[in-house]
């Protein structure tokens, strides 16, 4: 019998309203998580990470995934401060290891993390959900950002779109959507002003894609040695949503980008956070293709679902619904843990969490990160657990 996923839900420390008594009714074993509190570039103490750690393990559950390891810009944009955060990088991992926590999510999208428009987006069913909405995105980056380049990213028609758009929003609501975009890393509060965010363009005016990727490149060559040596196995989730946007190129965003990526550095220490909501936002990705040809370098799995609009706006859909064939993607996913055990690889039990998730009734009555509601999450959980369970029970029968 091929052994279950590792079950797991993101938690995002003391302050995070669902709290790991929560998670540890949920049936998951596993907490995904980061120390927020500490700023992006700053090494984790080894008694940090134990506190947390004892934290989680006095509510029965395991610290099974460190999301994310935040990389930082000096890091992405090669400047004076690389070799000073890759040290305290590499400090962190080897923490981290003593510690036995040894998978590490992070990413290389420059300024933002994961972008969306709208954060309380009303299906017919009054359930709320995330959206990335493409005027929205336009409008703000035309006419609230005034960024001059915009003008040569968006045809005639999609400029009147955006303008049309904008149009129809009052100012609190402007507001808002200014707030939305430029919110900064997961689990902190932290929002730019479009003063501070346009600094940051600025420094990214010379990186395009290819020198992005040359400086992803020198990254991994410089701490994948180290976590060969740790036993730490490294997994970029890839770009969210997976295209450049506001000026600022993205390098992960299809199976092209991630086969360039496990080529930089050969080692079972890269691997991917497979992300199918992240890569699912690109109509053009073969979501069950790509883990059936890269599925050896999969050290996570985040499953969640989007629903494609022609404009190449999308929602968050339910995990078993939108535009990705789910059932075929846990085939894959199953038929690479039956790869593995066959192989004696000791890793069959790949971390999964359901990633997002809706607000849903009682959800309301918290204020949870954008995604990361309770009873949203747990049904996701639900149906991809039962999805799994007769996706192996069928492969058994069959056999």
């Amino acid at each position: 019998m091929i052994k279950d996923l590792e079950q797991t839900l993101r938690w995002f420390g003391p302050s995070d309203p669902v709290t790991l008594a929560a998670i540890r009714q949920t049936g998951v074993s596993g907490v995904v998580t980061a120390l927020h509190h500490i700023p992006c570039g700053e090494v984790w103490t080894l008694p940090a990470i134990r506190e947390r750690q004892q934290e989680i393990e006095a509510h029965g559950l395991t610290w099974s995934v460190v999301e994310s390891v935040n990389v930082h810009e000096s890091i992405k944009i090669a400047g004076p401060q690389r070799e000073e955060m890759i040290a305290n990088y590499i400090q962190t991992l080897t923490n981290l290891a003593e510690a036995g926590i040894k998978t590490v999510c992070y990413n290389f999208m420059p300024v933002l993390d994961w972008t969306r428009t709208h954060l309380d987006y009303r299906l017919p069913n009054g359930v709320s959900a995330l959206r990335f909405h493409r005027p929205a995105l336009m409008a703000f980056d035309l006419y609230l950002l005034e960024r001059k380049a915009a003008f040569d990213d968006f045809t005639p028609a999609e400029q009147a779109s955006a303008k049309k758009y904008l149009d129809g929003l009052n100012e609190e609501e402007k507001q808002t959507l200014i707030r939305t975009i430029l919110a900064g890393l997961p689990g902190t509060d932290e929002v730019f002003t479009i003063a501070e965010f346009k600094e940051h363009l600025a420094r990214y005016k010379d990186i395009d894609a290819v020198k992005l990727k040359e400086n992803l490149a020198y990254f991994l060559r410089n701490i994948i040695p180290a976590a060969e040596r740790l036993g730490v196995k490294m997994c970029i989730h890839p770009d969210d949503p997976p295209f450049a946007i506001l000026g600022l190129p993205r390098v992960v965003c299809n199976e092209a980008d991630l086969k360039e990526l496990i080529n930089m550095y050969p080692s079972p220490s890269n691997g991917i956070t497979f992300c199918t909501g992240s890569l699912g936002a690109n109509p053009n990705n073969d979501l069950p293709g790509m883990i059936a040809r890269l599925g050896s370098h999969i050290h996570f799995l985040h499953l969640r679902n989007v629903q494609h609009d022609a404009d190449g706006s999308f929602y968050e859909a339910e995990h078993l619904k939108g535009s990705t064939d789910m059932v075929q993607v846990m085939k894959q996913v199953v038929l690479e843990q039956r790869s593995r055990q066959q192989l004696g690889r000791a890793d069959v039990a790949i971390p999964v969490r359901p990633d997002h998730g809706h607000k849903i009734w009682t959800d309301f009555n918290f204020n949870t990160y954008p995604g990361y509601s309770l009873i949203g999450r747990l049904k996701g959980l639900a149906e991809l657990n039962g999805l799994e369970k007769g996706i192996k029970s069928m492969l058994e029968t069959v056999k």
